[in-house]
């Protein structure tokens, strides 16, 4: 990950977080919907790694909210 995104990146995983507890989901169970480790999910909403569109993709079917609502930023 490109140090000129960190932003971009935080406020990313921050969204995920917040409409997966908004939908009582654990980062385990969020996981497992869209077949990637636990680890993994953590990485992604604490900012530690890249995240793949096709991810960000799965990670909004299984939360059901439209793609763009992960990248609203405020």
């Amino acid at each position: 990950m490109k140090r000129q995104h960190y932003e971009e990146y935080k406020k990313l995983g921050l969204n995920i977080a917040y409409y997966r507890k908004e939908q009582g989901l654990s980062q385990m169970k969020l996981a497992e919907k869209i077949n990637i480790s636990r680890t993994h999910m953590s990485r992604i909403e604490n900012n530690d790694c890249a995240v793949s569109l096709d991810v960000i993709f799965s990670i909004a079917n299984a939360l059901n909210v439209p793609v763009f609502k992960l990248f609203e930023f405020r």
